[in-house]
């Protein structure tokens, strides 16, 4: 992985973990590519869906599932490779109401200027 790729991913991720907090997503969403894909594991957003359109109804669903935003609290690595950056950590907040604590891992895949692909996993 290039020095760049590694730190658009990282840029990425401090611009995702206030987009958790503040449900504010421009600044993560400029940083991705027109050819931008993402790919969720659970619920009405399962699948790969692809374009910044799609990206931006994703994220403001988590505002919504998450009205007062989650707050990452300890990230536990970052494992980096040729083409992607992945990002284990822990996340709190309220889902719908009820107390949420989660451990997370996301992948970043940056063609060095750009974030091309995202993927989510986690657990409760």
């Amino acid at each position: 992985m290039t020095m760049t790729a590694e730190r658009i991913a990282r840029q990425g991720f401090e611009h995702f973990r206030q987009g958790l907090a503040t449900g504010e997503w421009d600044a993560f969403l400029a940083m991705l590519s027109d050819d931008f894909t993402f790919r969720f594991p659970v619920g009405d957003w399962r699948g790969v869906h692809t374009g910044k359109d799609k990206a931006r109804e994703f994220f403001q669903y988590v505002r919504k599932v998450y009205p007062d935003g989650l707050t990452v609290t300890n990230v536990q690595s970052v494992g980096i490779s040729e083409h992607t950056v992945l990002f284990e950590f822990q996340d709190e907040g309220m889902l719908r109401g009820e107390p949420y604590n989660g451990h997370v891992v996301i992948a970043f895949d940056s063609d060095g200027e750009k974030i091309t692909h995202y993927r989510e996993y986690f657990g409760v």
